[in-house]
């Protein structure tokens, strides 16, 4: 676009010497913008699939007494624990089986006894969680 305006600058108001620093210059602007483009797009591989969630952690909806939902990135997941955990506590992902979620707890206290865990209703779309 600095190049198309350039050129028309150029070749209908400049005269002879300016005419050919104008469109030097508006050249050089373009081949910077498409080299700074090509690296700002390349400097990150995009996180997709299961390695983006393994290891991240999310926030348990409805308690886990082995099976439960958690919330990861504003999307509702089926979880699986070894241990119970309580209703708003943070677990991290462990390992994707389908679409269930392996996880486990990330802070010590939040293991909770599977004879207390209280199973709330699974949230449905468009609906919010209860809380327990």
């Amino acid at each position: 676009m600095i190049l198309l305006l350039a050129l028309v600058l150029a070749l209908v108001l400049l005269p002879w010497p300016w005419s050919l620093a104008v469109i030097a210059a508006a050249a050089s602007c373009e081949i910077a913008i498409v080299v700074f483009g090509i690296r700002y797009t390349r400097r990150r591989r995009s996180a997709v699939g299961v390695e983006r969630l393994i290891g991240a952690s999310a926030e348990v909806v409805t308690a886990l007494a082995l099976t439960g939902q958690v919330r990861y990135d504003g999307e509702i997941w089926r979880a699986h624990a070894e241990a119970g955990v309580r209703v708003g506590d943070t677990v991290q992902i462990k390992s994707v089986e389908g679409l269930t979620l392996e996880v486990e707890p990330t802070a010590p206290g939040a293991q909770l006894d599977r004879r207390h865990a209280r199973r709330a209703r699974p949230a449905t779309f468009g609906q919010t969680p209860r809380r327990t």
